[in-house]
């Protein structure tokens, strides 16, 4: 992880307990800015992601990825898993269902960035199988 930190401008924040429940492995929260735009830095230990998940909204709304370190997935139900490296950007509409994540074998880091919306919200679903995930290199 040390060396992980020492790729990126961001931190690596505290572990992300309070959505530890929707991770496979484990992750990392560091809020960059919450006043505007809500901005996090996610950073996954190698083999770490997240459940399925769709953000909500009226109107609006959705999510946006930068890749700030390390190597990653990004997966759009019913597509192929797109691998992001840094700098590679990934933006998310609302109602669209997807993961995220490290690769098996590198940490990765993310900025996450919340797109503003109506009646904004985020629905957790089930994790990523390991089989799924096993098909990734």
């Amino acid at each position: 992880m040390k060396e992980h930190a020492k790729e990126m401008v961001f931190p690596i924040g505290a572990p992300n307990d309070g959505f530890a429940q929707y991770f496979s492995g484990k992750s990392f929260l560091a809020p960059i800015s919450t006043d505007q735009v809500g901005i996090f830095n996610v950073t996954f230990e190698p083999g770490c992601r997240n459940n399925w998940h769709t953000h909500h909204a009226d109107k609006g709304g959705g999510q946006i990825l930068v890749c700030v370190a390390g190597r990653g997935y990004y997966q759009e139900e019913g597509k192929e898993a797109v691998e992001m490296k840094p700098g590679d950007c990934i933006n998310i509409p609302a109602g669209v269902k997807h993961w995220h994540g490290a690769a098996p074998d590198s940490w990765f880091s993310h900025l996450a960035i919340e797109v503003p919306g109506e009646n904004g919200s985020n629905e957790w679903l089930e994790p990523v199988s390991d089989e799924e995930y096993g098909k990734l290199k």
